[in-house]
């Protein structure tokens, strides 16, 4: 049985799969061949740059007009700036490779006289002598090349770069170089003098840089239908809106939900069972709990300052600063963080909004457990009593929040954080909580989505989040008519604006208040903190 790969290349065989050679423009990418061009294809993790790789070799292979190899240099890494033990290791890499896939032994008759003889520039000597005795013209698609660091990256672009007037007599006629980022975001620095090198100096022979996106909508429901073919198993309506929801098409969060829904829930491997929106809920917080490697790859980039000056603006709602280069928002988009879309650049899809600042405040959560319990907060008809939370949320925010902001690494969120660390902990108890921000919406939106009277009912319930920056009562009328917007949005019957005043100066006493206010025909709570 096939099932949802989440781990290494896709093999149609044993997984459930599109097919690979359509998630590009076939014709574009054998134009560029033709016309012996060096290109960069580049993508998130786990989105399937690799199995598009192996994919295209076999393709051009089959084909017959030329030998292509594969080979990945991520195992170069460890050498850093030591060149002639990156040459050794990426010379075996293509050894095994062109034995694997071409039946080639040219590249191990080099070694070891070769190496030694020519060491950093070992690369560019086996390419050239093994294109001038290969029958074809050569294709390499090298993949995870910047995984490479500080010299051996920059002597392995530079050495490709000497051999592109001599192809494809002399060297190969196309080279993919395929990563994360694009060539141009590489900011590397020779240990000789410590001089900057950038991608795109050492590189400079780029013809063109394509992107692999993630799936679109039809392809998901392609995807799944799959497994419905082959155990069944349907998915609801409401299931696949779900799913949809949480991953937008991200490859890797498409794969790891279906697989974790279908193939770990114990109710979901029942295959006359359909799979069902309530079984995605579950399926998705174990991910989160379980710190699935790709998600805490994802996470571990938050620490990183370019990273932060972009994700932190989106998270408060707020504007990024001029300062903030251009290259930086290329970054994190091409880590598959962020995107653009119809309202600007936001983070790329439900299931990253979630985990960003629950990450983010992971530990304030575990020193909140402590302190506050689910249990202090569900009345009697099993309905979560928000006024309370939010009573005694503001009474904390009074109390600790100078000290407990200073913990996070994203101070200027740090407010829109803290409340959600705090809200976590206590709808971990059943319930959840939705997010919703970006660049520029002056707000962050949250719905908890609470479940009572043995799933019968549904309780939802707006928290708005604003920063003070016009007078409190503009602050109010514009959070009013925001707060009433997402309330009619999301169905929500109860509604809260929560305003925090970062001004310096300000007593306690003049920020912390609780008011009702009515907004067309509906009524709001407003806290002030």
């Amino acid at each position: 049985m096939r099932f949802f790969n989440t781990a290494g290349p896709v093999n149609p065989q044993d997984h459930y799969c599109l097919p690979p050679l359509e998630r590009f423009d076939l014709d574009e990418i054998l134009r560029l061949i033709d016309q012996k061009k060096y290109f960069v294809l580049h993508a998130p993790r786990q989105v399937g740059k690799t199995t598009f790789l192996l994919a295209l070799r076999d393709y051009l292979n089959q084909q017959g007009d030329y030998r292509c190899l594969y080979f990945n240099v991520e195992i170069a890494q460890t050498a850093r700036d030591d060149v002639a033990q990156a040459m050794q290791y990426i010379w075996s890499e293509i050894v095994e490779w062109a034995r694997i896939t071409l039946q080639d032994d040219f590249p191990a008759s080099l070694q070891p006289q070769t190496l030694r003889d020519y060491g950093g520039s070992f690369l560019h000597v086996l390419l050239t002598r093994w294109a001038e005795q290969s029958p074809r013209p050569m294709i390499l698609l090298i993949d995870e090349i910047d995984s490479l660091v500080g010299d051996s990256l920059i002597s392995v672009l530079r050495q490709l770069r000497a051999g592109y007037t001599r192809r494809p007599e002399h060297f190969p006629q196309s080279i993919i170089l395929c990563g994360v980022r694009d060539v141009r975001d590489y900011r590397l620095r020779s240990s000789e003098g410590k001089e900057l090198v950038t991608g795109g100096s050492a590189f400079n022979i780029k013809a063109k840089s394509l992107r692999l996106g993630d799936f679109a909508r039809e392809e998901v429901e392609t995807l799944y239908q799959q497994h419905t073919a082959e155990t069944g198993q349907v998915f609801t309506a409401e299931a696949l809106e779900w799913m949809w929801t949480l991953a937008q098409g991200q490859p890797w969060l498409v794969n790891a939900l279906a697989y974790e829904t279908c193939f770990e829930l114990k109710a979901g491997r029942d295959r006359c069972q359909p799979i069902t929106a309530a079984m995605v809920a579950e399926a998705k917080e174990a991910l989160i709990l379980r710190r699935e490697t790709h998600l805490d790859q994802l996470t571990d980039k938050l620490r990183e300052e370019r990273v932060r000056q972009v994700i932190s603006p989106i998270l408060q709602g707020g504007t990024i600063d001029e300062a903030t280069q251009r290259d930086n928002i290329q970054y994190v988009m091409d880590l598959g963080l962020v995107k653009r879309g119809p309202e600007g650049l936001q983070i790329a899809n439900s299931l990253y909004r979630e985990i960003i600042p629950r990450e983010l405040t992971v530990i304030t959560q575990i020193n909140l457990e402590s302190q506050y319990r689910v249990a202090w907060y569900v009345q009697p008809d099993g309905r979560l009593d928000v006024p309370g939370l939010l009573t005694a949320f503001q009474q904390f925010f009074r109390e600790h929040s100078e000290h407990w902001l200073q913990r996070f690494e994203y101070q200027e969120a740090g407010p829109q954080l803290l409340m959600q660390a705090f809200l976590q902990r206590i709808v971990n108890g059943g319930g959840r909580v939705e997010r919703e921000y970006g660049l520029g919406r002056g707000r962050t939106d949250l719905l908890v989505w609470w479940p009572y009277g043995g799933g019968v009912g549904v309780q939802k319930a707006v928290i708005e989040l604003k920063l003070l920056h016009k007078s409190l009562d503009a602050t109010i009328e514009e959070g009013l008519a925001q707060t009433f917007a997402y309330m009619d949005r999301c169905q929500a019957a109860e509604g809260h604006l929560v305003i925090f005043d970062r001004r310096s100066g300000r007593s306690w006493e003049d920020k912390i208040f609780q008011r009702v206010e009515p907004y067309q025909n509906t009524l709001i709570t407003v806290w002030g903190m």
